[in-house]
């Protein structure tokens, strides 16, 4: 497993029981392997999506993809056995026998949807230990703290006195929240390992989901929104950037000039261009209205997790797998020399392990910085000199945020457990497990 994946893959996929043919335990996974590239929202070939089992059913331009209980009458079937062209998967080797005979037996068996336990529900999870938490973020009125959780997100009140409201959804996992500066759209962008990339559009303050969109075949990474709140931008596991209209969730455009997968974005202040940054190395400069590449920001040093903005100046910190916080600004001061790191303001001290999550103080006096090491450590951004050390972790930190009033962090990781700390000294203020333990109080 690579030191990356650490705060994707934590979180056990629910075990199912060996029955009559499942949808979702036999045949999704063989969609999702070989078939989903192609046939899902952001690449509908044929009109067909496979993403999910209403869509499957409902089948593309040649009609329903199959008939309950009646398997050789099934498009499905004769497209994978090739009694009709072109076979499927297009350009690929042939479904294992094995494989079509699972997809057969379960249309011949009624074809039953049990994806129900998937889909949103309104019933949240129940919980026996405490989740690894991916993300979490302080509403800018500094009331309120998102907090991910399984199939869900929690949000807190911010001084961690107790939960206020539960938000189920889709996706297994959500790893990234964002806020919009006036606190009424929440971005949470997450998905499930493998099967499906998710944007949920949340009115945090009624907590009622907008829309929720699926795209790619694997979680997505990184979501960023826009100052203007028009756009939202994710990381993708098939190395492209992809931007979302927030009024209707469709998608804008897909940028693929990255070579490895893509786990962080960031819009500059004016919402016109946008960095991305992943296992490639690479911190990428888009120009966010166009859909455009136009330059690395970045010499390349190690794969990169994390990237957050300046809240008042087009500058960026990135870190990773190689433990230094570089801080750079976007705009290029002239033009770059070989071997020249011409848009570096400084580096930050190195860390004790791989970043995986970083954060501006919204005044713009500090850095904090947090991953495989022990502690979350604050920097002063102006100078690059420590500031604080905020312990009590005992395990991986994936997740740090500042409050609005830039008077306090907010931590979460493969403990469960948030913790809130001073950031003027790292005194820690208030520690606990965000979601209910078996039924109980958090």
């Amino acid at each position: 497993m690579r030191w990356v994946s650490l705060a994707t893959w934590l979180i056990a996929l629910p075990l199912l029981g060996a029955e009559d043919p499942s949808y979702i335990r036999d045949v999704r996974p063989i969609l999702d392997k070989n078939c989903t590239s192609c046939h899902q929202p952001a690449s509908k070939q044929s009109d067909l999506d496979l993403t999910t089992y209403a869509r499957f059913q409902a089948g593309g331009k040649r009609g329903p993809a199959f008939v309950a209980a009646s398997p050789e009458q099934s498009l499905v079937i004769q497209f994978i056995t090739a009694a009709v062209t072109p076979p499927m998967p297009f350009g690929q080797p042939p479904l294992a026998a094995s494989e079509i005979s699972t997809i057969r037996d379960w249309i011949a068996s009624g074809a039953r949807d049990d994806s129900s336990s998937e889909d949103a529900s309104s019933e949240p999870a129940v919980y026996h230990q405490p989740p690894v938490i991916t993300a979490l973020r302080f509403s800018p009125d500094g009331k309120t703290l998102a907090v991910s959780g399984s199939r869900e997100v929690l949000l807190h009140h911010a001084d961690g006195s107790g939960l206020a409201k539960r938000l189920p959804g889709k996706a297994d996992r959500i790893l990234s929240i964002v806020f919009s500066a006036d606190g009424s759209l929440m971005i949470a962008g997450g998905g499930t390992p493998a099967r499906f990339g998710e944007i949920q559009f949340w009115e945090p303050r009624a907590g009622t989901l907008l829309r929720a969109v699926e795209t790619t075949s694997d979680t997505v990474f990184g979501a960023s929104l826009s100052p203007d709140a028009s756009k939202v931008a994710v990381g993708c596991a098939d190395n492209t950037v992809r931007a979302f209209d927030t009024a209707t969730g469709k998608e804008l455009y897909k940028i693929s000039t990255h070579e490895n997968w893509v786990l962080g974005t960031a819009f500059g202040i004016d919402s016109k261009r946008l960095v991305s940054v992943g296992r490639d190395r690479a911190a990428k400069l888009i120009d966010a209205r166009a859909g455009q590449f136009l330059e690395n920001v970045n010499q390349l040093h190690g794969e990169l997790a994390a990237v957050a903005r300046h809240p008042n100046a087009d500058e960026i910190v990135i870190g990773g797998e190689d433990r230094i916080p570089y801080v750079y600004r976007m705009d290029r001061p002239r033009n770059m020399k070989v071997g020249e790191d011409a848009t570096l303001i400084r580096r930050l001290a190195a860390q004790d392990g791989a970043i995986f999550a970083l954060d501006w103080s919204p005044d713009g006096k500090r850095v904090a910085v947090a991953g495989a090491g022990p502690s979350v450590n604050i920097y002063d951004a102006e100078t690059g000199l420590p500031l604080a050390s905020c312990t009590g972790h005992t395990a991986g930190i994936y997740a740090v945020a500042f409050s609005p009033d830039s008077m306090h962090v907010a931590t979460g990781g493969f403990d469960g457990q948030v913790r809130l700390y001073s950031t003027k000294d790292c005194r820690l203020e208030k520690s606990f497990v965000p979601v209910p333990v078996d039924g109980g109080a958090p």
